[in-house]
């Protein structure tokens, strides 16, 4: 679960890093808050929720799979959790 959220954060953060590196390349500091307009922020958080969105549904369909999940039943009179086989 925590590779998921790391690998969505990540994914999001994305488009940010390369527009902050695209300003550095073009003789601009990064951290000057003219360079973040508010329609370059607006895209790249709509490209960030778009990776971590595309990241979150791959890992979804092509991740490894855990096995059928067996739920939670009573057996010989004992309570027996729910567990993947």
């Amino acid at each position: 679960m925590t590779r998921a959220i790391l690998e969505s954060i990540g994914l999001f953060l994305t488009p940010f890093v390369c527009y902050a590196a695209f300003l550095m390349f073009r003789a601009r500091h990064p951290l000057i808050a003219a360079s973040w307009s508010r329609g370059a922020l607006s895209w790249l958080t709509l490209a960030g929720l778009a990776l971590a969105m595309a990241g979150l549904a791959s890992l979804a369909l092509f991740g490894p799979e855990q096995g059928a999940y067996t739920p939670a039943h009573v057996e010989n009179g004992r309570l027996l959790p729910g567990r993947f086989q």
